[in-house]
């Protein structure tokens, strides 16, 4: 049965795209079966691993909407091991159109219930956002994975989505837990970059993964090219970066189950 990990900061442009499809591809090259659902309507993990969005013909959408069998949307990435459900523009509507749903919060949950035993992890790439898609993606997890850029607004808006994670907790997934903080846009260089990284760890002590994402150029490259950086340029730092955070995750994980 798979460990469901969301991947959630309100804040755009963490690098939560980014350590969606490399994470989920550096734990496929570590031998485990993963899922990669895009819950984004910007669908930039279904385009990040080299597909056309213009040829996607079922997504997510179709799953939480109209009850779509998520077998039949799964689609084979490049790299093995590593699958996908892609999003599609229409799940901009999805969330006024789950309104009058029953157990409106749950959706999603119902549709990963139907394929999660085929896996080890299934990752969800959230919106920039705390609306019902997001809600949906918390109340499914296990676990929730919060992406921190190294940069001056880095704790801005962290209290607002502990808040949203606490009050998941209460009414609607009691087992929920924070997975971690990641550090990403690492920038050794900088001052602020280090002093971001010092706060979030004494805020946060050890919910702070050691692994720190560097900023890379292979890193942001390699989305262009349709692949995960591990394919892209597997002895980039980048690509060594999220092997070292996939190892560490599963270090974690295999310490919670013993």
């Amino acid at each position: 049965m798979a460990k469901v990990i969301s991947l959630a900061n309100q804040k755009g442009g963490v690098g939560k795209t980014t350590t969606a499809i490399n994470l989920g591809a550096s734990l496929a090259v570590l031998e485990k079966k993963v899922l990669l659902i895009d819950a984004d309507p910007q669908a930039n993990s279904t385009s990040g691993i080299g597909f056309d969005l213009r040829k996607i013909d079922k997504s997510i959408y179709e799953c939480l909407i109209e009850d779509l069998d998520p077998n039949e949307v799964v689609l084979k990435s490049e790299t093995k091991g590593m699958d996908l459900i892609p999003s599609h523009i229409d799940l901009v509507g999805a969330e006024i159109e789950m309104l009058n749903m029953e157990q409106r919060e749950s959706v999603l949950k119902r549709v990963i219930d139907k394929i999660r035993d085929q896996y080890d992890y299934v990752l969800i790439d959230c919106s920039p956002s705390l609306g019902l898609l997001t809600l949906n993606a918390l109340t499914a997890a296990d676990s929730v994975l919060i992406p921190v850029q190294c940069e001056y607004f880095a704790l801005e808006g962290l209290g607002k989505l502990l808040n949203t994670i606490k009050m998941i907790q209460n009414r609607l997934n009691p087992d929920l837990e924070i997975e971690g903080f990641l550090l990403t846009m690492y920038d050794p260089r900088l001052r602020l970059a280090n002093q971001v990284v010092e706060e979030v760890r004494q805020h946060f002590e050890n919910m702070v993964f050691e692994t720190i994402i560097q900023r890379n150029i292979k890193l942001s490259e390699a989305p262009s090219y349709g692949k995960p950086v591990v394919l892209y340029d597997a002895n980039s730092k980048g690509a060594l970066s999220y092997l070292n955070m996939a190892r560490e995750l599963l270090t974690n994980n295999e310490k919670v189950e013993a």
